[in-house]
């Protein structure tokens, strides 16, 4: 999710321009674009909805600020594929290869090629969703690998071929390195690689979940979830899910470390499961979603935090889910998934609204 120093004059308005003249489909809810924003939603104005049919997420910018890429499905069938969105005609197009399962996507730097992790090269069939009889758990198909193509999916070219759960990857905004979430040293850890996919190194070993890395703007930190099991019997129900390719995501913490895997940060201590986290453009603060809000742990909200761990902020009260934040390019905009104006229940679609650093309240 990068965030470059770029000349942000030209930048804003160029996402202005596009966001003003793009031939999108209109709201579905009375009144301007704030009706679908909560008063309390202070630091978010001229809400826009981009999609609406299926379910999408994980929509993340192209550097320049005039693309976004992300994963989508048809309601109630088939797996997520990956699709463009052109911010100045509304257009989106599939740029996966339509089989298997996919996600995870996002733009190389230059927005010249793009990336993503899929299932389709060990089984063109979409793989069964995880046994919930465990309890809520995410599944790690272990036939993920990550892949590379030209923006309109031609092109296309594996990345990684150890056997396990490769996934998750972004890049830096400053160089030629993503980093990804990997199994095949045995547990979930985050790693580097070149655009190629050469110079693969290890960043987190401790044992338990590392994933869903991001770097920041100047590509010096990165920030990261992690839930390290404790006691003997949490490490054997850890071990136990693991091997069945499962992860139970029910307490997930946020933290920070450079990009060379030192000097790690715990940010957030509240035991709740906080995930998708996104630095601020600053490089300050974090943004993230996470269900500490709700007693029940249904509720996903987006939050604000210093990297400190002080001044946590609610950004999001919308009811349902929100998460997957991501500020464009120049930092005026946020792009975000949620079940605001859901057409069925559960319903997740792709909002962009205006940030505002210095609400009035």
């Amino acid at each position: 999710m990068p965030i470059q120093d770029r000349n942000r004059t030209s930048l804003t308005l160029l996402l202005y321009l596009a966001l003003a003249l793009a031939p999108l489909q209109p709201l579905r809810a009375q009144g301007s674009g704030d009706a679908l924003l909560d008063a309390r939603e202070v630091h978010l104005r001229n809400i826009r909805q981009l999609t609406f049919s299926g379910e999408n997420a994980e929509a993340y910018f192209s550097d320049d600020g005039t693309r976004l890429i992300y994963q989508s499905r048809a309601q109630g069938e088939g797996c997520d594929q990956i699709y463009t969105l052109d911010l100045a005609t509304g257009a989106s197009r599939m740029v996966s290869t339509g089989l298997g399962r996919t996600t995870c996507s996002y733009y190389y730097p230059g927005a010249d090629r793009i990336l993503y992790a899929s299932t389709h090269h060990w089984d063109p069939s979409c793989p069964p969703s995880p046994d919930m009889s465990q309890g809520y758990v995410w599944a790690l198909y272990p036939t993920y690998d990550i892949f590379a193509a030209d923006p309109d999916g031609s092109n296309l070219e594996q990345l990684t071929y150890t056997w396990g759960y490769d996934a998750e990857a972004t890049f830096s905004p400053v160089e030629d390195l993503m980093v990804f979430t990997s199994m095949r040293d045995g547990d979930l850890d985050i790693y580097t690689m070149r655009g190629d996919g050469s110079d693969v190194r290890r960043l987190t070993d401790r044992i338990g979940y590392d994933g869903g890395p991001f770097f920041s703007a100047d590509g010096k930190k990165i920030v990261f979830r992690a839930g390290y099991p404790e006691s003997e019997e949490e490490i054997a129900d850890y071990r136990r899910l693991l091997a069945q390719g499962l992860i139970r995501p029910s307490k997930l913490e946020i933290y920070v470390m450079d990009a060379d895997g030192s000097n790690k940060v715990q940010v957030t201590d509240n035991g709740a499961a906080n995930f998708a986290p996104f630095f601020h453009p600053s490089g300050e603060k974090i943004l993230f979603s996470s269900n500490m809000g709700d007693p029940t742990g249904r509720e996903f909200d987006i939050y604000m935090i210093n990297v400190d761990g002080a001044g946590l902020e609610r950004i999001t009260y919308a009811g349902g889910f929100d998460g997957f934040p991501m500020f464009s390019p120049d930092g005026t905009h946020l792009v975000f998934g949620s079940n605001r104006n859901e057409s069925h229940p559960g319903n997740t679609n792709v909002f962009i609204a205006e940030w505002v650093e210095e609400p009035v309240r």
